[in-house]
């Protein structure tokens, strides 16, 4: 069976709070995911801090387009979580995906939730 889409969304624990919280860290790893799973970058990523009035939700998200859809996520300040995902029509390798998320923040878990996308 053919999908239209494919669905990877990554919830990471923990990881380290000097790379979640940079801004910088956090473009590097957006350019280095979007080569490593052979997509092709529409302009460049929308990268804010935000809930800064809630402490305990405060971090910073980000949202690269892609041409076969979105890479999105938010990272958490006060416990170093990460919650990415990747949405796309276009396959890719999820393992390899993880590896750059791995590379960059160093979770201490990582769990993922895959779905393929069908309307029809």
């Amino acid at each position: 069976m053919s999908y239209w889409g494919y669905h990877a969304m990554f919830d990471c624990a923990a990881c380290n709070k000097e790379s979640i919280t940079s801004k910088l860290i956090v473009y590097n790893f957006i350019k280095e995911l979007v080569e490593t799973i052979d997509m092709v970058s529409y302009g460049e990523p929308t990268i804010e801090h935000f809930a800064t009035h809630e402490p305990d939700k405060a971090g910073i998200s980000f949202c690269q387009m892609i041409e076969t859809s979105n890479i999105s996520g938010h990272l958490v300040d006060i416990n170093g979580d990460a919650y990415i995902d990747i949405f796309s029509c276009k396959p890719y390798d999820v393992d390899a995906a993880k590896g750059v998320i791995e590379k960059f923040f160093k979770p201490t878990t990582t769990k993922i939730n895959f779905l393929t996308r069908n309307a029809r």
